[in-house]
């Protein structure tokens, strides 16, 4: 297997069958192998520093069904809330204080949340933080939104497709929701300039090897500015109550691949990875990751916003809770980092001698022309 992580590092891209042998024979020993590649990859692109980013999850109602969400729209037990505007900004407010300098509004695909509102609540944080970066994460929308958005100064947006295989999102989603739609919106993102982020649910009911390959395939060939991958966990109010959460191995490993094919994607050690082991933010990190998003919503709604079981919110998954962060970051030799962190596309070694090649093969054909048209010539 070795040989096929030394070539991912490398070359950044592995065939189909190389990749289903990664993730069908990767035993303990070949996961220790590529997270130590992945880490040494994301050091030299982010050195020690992991960026922050505050989450404020401004509402937890969703006109979606999707089978394997808490939030879902056809959940009764649940108690939906709903920030005001002036709520998120005192969460901005507080964050700021705090250091951060990227604020994420994630919420649900709430109908109450109109454009005009959403478009008017970037406008006021764009307006009271110009240092700062805007990050959305709020579904599907319009093309004619997004674009709305991002002139009123949000740079990013997450929305993660969770499974490219149409078979697989059937078994995921009613019948009313497209995933054609989906990947839609994300071509849209990012022809209008947004910062992109997808990803994937690692251990999804009804997940196949088949279908993780075809998500690297085509997030490999959608090149997002940033990469989230979670675990699947289950929460009790959903269809797929009963099935078993994904693995911090698969997981790890998924991130790892993605942190050697994408050197200086922005690629978060997710909640659901710290909800699912107590060190599986530590554990993220240490594969690849350089994000966290601790969280900066309201103390009192932070229970409400529940995707799935036990959803980690505080200690270091809080904002309050970061100088407990800094101390477990500081324990395996990163430390927390203030700065905005956009996406940067960088060379290094392995592009300056792919362009180098590039160039001499560029140069080869140039000169074996004008040998052939002097040939022609005589």
């Amino acid at each position: 297997m070795k040989q096929w992580i030394d070539k991912l590092r490398q070359e950044r891209t592995l065939s189909p069958e190389e990749l289903r042998q990664l993730l069908t024979e990767c035993d303990a020993e070949t996961l220790r192998y590529i997270n130590k590649q992945a880490q040494e990859v994301a050091l030299r692109h982010f050195g020690n520093k992991i960026y922050i980013r505050g989450l404020i999850e401004v509402s937890n109602c969703c006109r979606n069904n999707c089978y394997y969400c808490g939030i879902r729209k056809g959940n009764p037990n649940i108690e939906r809330y709903r920030l005001s505007l002036e709520s998120i900004l005192d969460c901005c407010r507080q964050g700021y204080k705090l250091g951060f300098r990227t604020f994420v509004l994630q919420g649900g695909e709430d109908p109450a949340l109109t454009d005009d509102r959403i478009e008017m609540t970037v406008a006021r944080i764009r307006q009271n933080y110009p240092d700062c970066a805007i990050t959305l994460s709020l579904g599907e929308k319009s093309r004619d939104a997004y674009e709305r958005f991002f002139r009123a100064g949000a740079n990013r947006y997450l929305l993660r497709h969770e499974t490219h295989n149409e078979s697989h999102y059937r078994q995921l989603h009613p019948a009313e929701m497209s995933g054609k739609q989906r990947l839609q919106c994300l071509a849209d993102l990012k022809d209008i300039g947004y910062q992109t982020g997808t990803g994937i649910m690692v251990g999804s009911p009804g997940q196949t090897v088949e279908h993780i390959i075809e998500d690297i395939l085509f997030i490999e060939k959608l090149q997002p500015e940033m990469i989230g991958i979670g675990p699947f966990l289950p929460h009790h109010d959903t269809p797929f109550a009963q099935y078993p959460s994904g693995t911090v191995e698969r997981t790890i490993l998924l991130l790892s691949i993605f942190r050697l094919m994408h050197p200086s994607t922005l690629i978060p050690a997710t909640t659901a990875l710290a909800t699912l082991i107590p060190d599986g933010r530590e554990r993220g990190i240490l594969a690849g990751a350089n994000v966290v998003m601790p969280n900066l919503s309201p103390r009192e709604e932070r229970r409400k916003y529940e995707l799935y079981n036990d959803k980690a919110s505080l200690g270091a998954e809080s904002a309050e809770g970061l100088a407990t962060l800094q101390k477990q970051l500081n324990a395996i030799g990163y430390e927390i980092s203030t700065e905005r962190g956009d996406f940067k596309r960088t060379t290094d070694y392995t592009d300056s001698h792919r362009f180098i090649a590039y160039l001499s093969i560029y140069f080869y054909y140039i000169f074996s022309s004008i040998c052939v048209n002097l040939c022609n010539l005589w």
